[in-house]
């Protein structure tokens, strides 16, 4: 029984699992989200994982060679920098406020959480005009006292689908531009 080498596959498997990822990633990138998208993305980037780990093993004396190279050590060094950089709390996405983990996650969780009629009166619209932009949207609502997980729930969807059909901009709607109303 002959055995293929490590080497043979290791970097095809990465090549694939590379494409995977940066073509997924640049969907999510631009907010094209068809499919399946965004969890092919998560769940199949361990593919990437695993693949370059088998490619630095199956070539570790090529990768090794990169540290006695100035230019291989900047590279791998300014990677190491930006990773370290990301994870850090710059932009406040760690940051809580008012015990919250993020005042943008909290507002949708609140909107989620609020009734039909409720989010009519944030959009200034009526509940009745909010039930057929969602009916237009395949989202049936029967009550307007219904809260948007519940309607989500019931219509077998996601509260994110049934809130971006709501704040999604219409050719009738405007938005006032007025701090006093």
């Amino acid at each position: 029984m002959s055995t293929v080498p490590l080497k043979s596959w290791a970097t095809p498997f990465a090549i694939g699992a590379f494409t995977i990822s940066a073509v997924t990633g640049l969907l999510i990138f631009f907010d094209i989200e068809i499919g399946v998208v965004e969890p092919v993305h998560k769940w199949l980037s361990w593919l990437l994982v695993a693949s370059i780990v088998l490619h630095v093993l199956s070539n570790s004396k090529q990768f090794a060679g990169y540290f006695s190279q100035t230019t291989g050590r900047g590279i791998i060094g300014a990677a190491v920098v930006v990773t370290i950089l990301s994870l850090l709390p710059f932009f406040g996405n760690n940051k809580k406020e008012n015990g919250h983990d993020n005042p943008g996650k909290f507002a949708v969780q609140v909107l989620e959480l609020s009734s039909l009629e409720t989010i009519a009166l944030v959009l200034k619209a009526t509940p009745q005009q909010l039930v057929e932009q969602l009916g237009k949207n395949g989202i049936i609502v029967k009550n307007t006292s219904l809260t948007i997980r519940e309607i989500a729930k019931i219509n077998g969807t996601i509260e994110k689908t049934v809130l971006g059909t709501l704040l999604q901009p219409t050719k009738t709607a405007s938005v006032k531009n007025s701090d006093n109303d």
